[in-house]
Parts: structure tokens; C-alpha cells; sequence
């Protein structure tokens, strides 16, 4: 069975914590980044099969480190989740025009949280122009 790789970007101790904890508990390899920047710099260099993004980031935001990621030919392929506490209407599409494949609403549901991991690793890729 191959070990997947996920990169956490999140910049609250105790999301970054709890978040970890679960996904090495069901066995993922898992890198951390608490910042936009060093979060881009870690999927350039690591490769990860996915990263969780969190939105409301010090310095530059989720959204605008997931369209970075997501545009670069050396990171296009890496699965995008958005992680966000603010969840409203429409946010969802926002997300997914960015370059999101997903996206958690915080604070997550562990059961919900895991299913949507494993579903969005086992998804395609869709091509990118």
C-alpha cells in the first residue's frame, strides 16, 4: 500500500495538532507549514500527494497560496483542500475556482474529515490546461 503524503498548512497550534494526530493515526506521512509561503516552498520541494490549506493565514492567504500552487506546472498535480472556519454562502465555488478540489469547514468533523481525505486522494486529476 503506498503511503500518501500531506502537507499541512495552518497556523493555529491546536488545529495544526489535532489535524496531524488524525492523519497519522490513519497512517499518512504528514509535513507542516505555518505559513502560506513556507507552505508553497515545502510542495515544490516534497512533492506531497495533498495539501490542506488553511484560508485565514498570516502574511499572504490560502486562497492566494492554492492559486499559486495551482498554476505552477511543478505543483499542479498536488490535491487542494481549503480548511476554513468561515463558510458562507458561495465560498464553496470561490474555492473551487481557485483551484480547490474540496474543501473543510472548521472545526472539523474527524469522521467527515477523513472520508473527504481519502475521497480527494482516490480522485483523478483532472488535466489543466
Amino acid at each position: 500500500m503506498t503511503v500518501h503524503t500531506i502537507l499541512v498548512v495552518e497556523d493555529t497550534p491546536a488545529n495544526m495538532k489535532l489535524t496531524t494526530m488524525l492523519l497519522r493515526r490513519e497512517g499518512y506521512r504528514v509535513l507542516q507549514a505555518d505559513n502560506a509561503m513556507d507552505g508553497i516552498s515545502l510542495a515544490k520541494s516534497e512533492q506531497p500527494d495533498l495539501v490542506l490549506m488553511d484560508i485565514q493565514l498570516p502574511g499572504m492567504d490560502g486562497l492566494t497560496a492554492i492559486r499559486m500552487l495551482h498554476r505552477d506546472p511543478a505543483t499542479r498535480h498536488i490535491k487542494l483542500i481549503a480548511l476554513t472556519a468561515h463558510a458562507m454562502k458561495g465560498d464553496e465555488q470561490k474555492m473551487i475556482n481557485s483551484g480547490c478540489d474540496a474543501y473543510v469547514a472548521k472545526p472539523i468533523s474527524y469522521k467527515s474529515f477523513l472520508e473527504e481525505i481519502k475521497r480527494i486522494l482516490a480522485k483523478p486529476r483532472p488535466a489543466t490546461e
